[in-house]
């Protein structure tokens, strides 16, 4: 049985960016966050009803949430296995180098690549984690040809997945405080 993995919004906030904080986000706004990484799709006169306001003030919520860059986006999820992606890799990467310019050509080679899905700087013994999708076998080893001939790497090692137990978008928001 294999789900939908997490779709990441295509939008990466700045990291120089100063994040809206969660002690500025009332029990509201977090109802309201908590209801849309449901379903985003929700009518707002239901989202209203089930955070306790009207639609308008409601609605001006939601916008302000988008336009602090709280709510980065909506997305529709889709099963990889029902558009032929039936290969899940997480590929460990650990950096030839890990200058500057080095670690800006690794952003501009994953970020190129579609297969990749997701991409983490990591502690410990690896440097970065990966997330890649993909038909097959054959198409991941077209792909770590093309990933280890575009950028120099120290070493790359690939888990394969074999069942996706659980897997969510939404991050779990505490809507009972405050």
């Amino acid at each position: 049985m294999t789900r939908s993995p997490q779709i990441m919004n295509p939008v990466i906030p700045d990291s120089r960016q100063t994040p809206r904080s969660a002690e500025s986000l009332d029990r509201i706004d977090r109802k309201i966050l908590f209801e849309l990484q449901r379903n985003a799709t929700i009518p707002i006169a239901q989202l209203a009803e089930r955070v306790g306001l009207s639609q308008t003030p409601c609605w001006k919520r939601v916008q302000k949430l988008e336009q602090t860059g709280v709510i980065l986006g909506r997305v529709a999820l889709v099963d990889p296995s029902k558009i032929g992606l039936g290969l899940m890799v997480f590929v460990e990467v650990a950096a030839m180098d890990h200058s500057p310019a080095w670690r800006d050509r690794f952003a501009e080679v994953v970020s190129s690549l579609p297969e990749v899905v997701d991409v983490f700087r990591m502690a410990g013994e690896v440097d970065y984690l990966l997330r890649v999708v993909v038909e097959d076998m054959g198409r991941y080893d077209a792909f770590y040809k093309h990933l280890t001939s575009e950028i120099g790497l120290k070493s790359v090692t690939s888990k394969f997945t074999m069942e996706t137990i659980k897997t969510t978008t939404a991050f779990p928001i505490n809507t009972s405080d405050r």
